[in-house]
C-alpha cells in the first residue's frame, strides 16, 4: 500500500506539473493572440490577459488526456531511472500491479475533471463569451431555450423586440406559437402581436394569422383597438445563421444541466445530437484517461539499459496522440449522425484500453 501511495503521489506532481507549463503557455500565447484580435484602444494588457485567463482552463481541459499520458511516460522514465521498477519487480511485484497507483489515480482525477471541473469550465466559457462580445460591442447571445419554449431577442435603432415561440421547426425558420412584443428606446411597451405561425425570410418575419395589440399614450383599452390580419411581415436583422450562432456550445453547459439542457431542445423541436454527443463523451472522460495511463506503461515500464528509449517515448506520445484525435473524429462522426452516440463517445477509449492492455501483457508476459 505505502508503495501505491508512493507512486500515486509521483504521478500527481508530474501532472499537476505539466497542466501548470502548459497553463502559463497558453496564458501568454492567449495573451498575444487577444491583443492581436482587439485595437489597442478596445482592450488593454489587463483586459487581454483576462480573456486569456477565463480561455486557459478549457483549452486544458481539452488536452487533458494528452497531459495524462505525458505524465505517464514521465514518471515510468524517473521510476526505471531510479531502478525503483526493477527493485519492486525483484520484490515480486509484477508490472501490472505497478499499474494500480496511477490507473486509480487517472480515474479518480477523471471523475473529478467531469464531475467539478466541467462546470467551473463551462461558467468560464461563458463569461469568455459575454465579455468579449462586450469589447466588441456585440450581444453575447440572440437566443435561449427554456421550459416556455423558445426565446429571440432583436434591436434596431426604435428599440428592441423579444420574440417567444413554443416551439420550431429543426432548421430554426419556422415557429409556433409566436408572440412578438417590442419596447420603445425607453423601455415601455409599444405593441404586441401574437401568431400562429412566424417564418424567418430574407426580408423579415413572414407571421401569419395574428392579432396586434396597440400600447402607448392615449390608448386606454388596447383590446378595442386590437386588428387581426391573416399575414404580416416585420422587417428584421435576425438570419438563419445568427440564430444557429446564439446556441450555447455543449461545452458551454454544466454536465449537471446537459439532460435538462437537451430535453429543452428536443421539445422545442431542434436536434439535440451534439448536446447528446458531448454529454457521452464526458461520461467517458474517466475511461480515456485510463486509456492514456496504460497506453504511456506500455512503452515506458522497461529499463533504461534496453536501450530505445526515445523511440518508445515517441511511440507513447504518438499512440496517444492518435488516440486523441481518434476521439474527436468519432465526436464529429456523431455529432453528423453517421454513427451512434454511445458508439462515438465510448469505442476510442474501449479501443486504447484493449490495446494497451494486449501490449503489456504480451510485453511483461511474453
Amino acid at each position: 500500500m505505502t508503495l501505491h501511495f508512493y507512486i500515486a503521489r509521483k504521478f500527481t506532481l508530474y501532472l499537476l506539473g505539466i497542466l501548470g507549463i502548459f497553463g502559463a503557455i497558453m496564458a501568454l500565447i492567449g495573451m498575444v493572440e487577444e491583443l492581436r484580435d482587439f485595437d489597442l484602444g478596445q482592450i488593454g494588457v489587463g483586459g487581454a490577459l483576462h480573456l486569456a485567463l477565463l480561455k486557459v482552463p478549457g483549452d486544458l481541459y481539452t488536452i487533458l488526456p494528452m497531459v495524462t499520458v505525458m505524465a505517464t511516460v514521465a514518471l515510468f522514465l524517473a521510476l526505471a531511472r531510479s531502478s525503483e521498477l526493477v527493485v519492486a519487480r525483484a520484490s515480486g511485484r509484477s508490472a501490472m500491479r505497478s499499474l494500480v497507483a496511477p490507473v486509480a489515480v487517472a480515474l479518480v482525477y477523471g471523475v473529478i475533471a467531469v464531475a467539478i471541473f466541467n462546470p467551473i469550465i463551462a461558467a468560464t466559457s461563458r463569461e469568455y463569451d459575454s465579455v468579449s462580445s462586450g469589447y466588441k460591442g456585440q450581444e453575447a447571445s440572440l437566443l435561449s431555450v427554456s421550459s416556455e419554449g423558445l426565446w429571440l431577442r432583436q434591436g434596431s435603432i426604435s428599440g428592441q423586440t423579444v420574440i417567444r415561440a413554443a416551439r420550431a421547426d429543426a432548421r430554426a425558420t419556422r415557429f409556433y406559437d409566436v408572440t412578438f412584443l417590442a419596447f420603445d428606446a425607453e423601455g415601455n411597451p409599444a405593441w404586441r402581436i401574437e401568431a400562429e405561425e412566424a417564418r424567418l425570410r430574407p426580408q423579415g418575419w413572414d407571421i401569419r394569422n395574428a392579432k396586434r395589440w396597440s400600447f402607448g399614450d392615449g390608448i386606454d383599452n388596447p383590446e378595442a383597438r386590437a386588428v387581426v390580419s391573416p399575414q404580416l411581415v416585420l422587417p428584421s436583422d435576425l438570419t438563419l445563421a445568427r440564430i444557429r450562432d446564439s446556441f450555447a456550445r455543449p461545452a458551454e453547459v454544466a454536465i449537471w444541466d446537459l439532460p435538462t439542457f437537451i430535453s429543452g431542445l428536443e421539445r422545442a423541436g431542434f436536434s439535440a445530437l451534439p448536446q447528446r454527443v458531448w454529454f457521452q463523451m464526458e461520461l467517458a472522460m474517466p475511461a480515456v484517461m485510463v486509456a492514456m495511463v496504460l497506453l504511456g506503461a506500455a512503452f515506458t515500464m522497461r529499463h533504461v539499459r534496453f536501450g530505445r528509449t526515445g523511440t518508445m517515448v515517441m511511440m507513447a506520445l504518438g499512440l496517444g496522440l492518435g488516440l486523441f484525435f481518434l476521439r474527436n473524429f468519432a465526436q464529429v462522426l456523431g455529432e453528423n449522425g453517421q454513427i451512434p452516440v454511445a458508439l462515438a463517445a465510448w469505442s476510442p477509449p474501449i479501443a486504447g484500453i484493449l490495446l494497451s492492455l494486449g501490449l503489456l501483457l504480451h510485453l511483461e508476459d511474453g
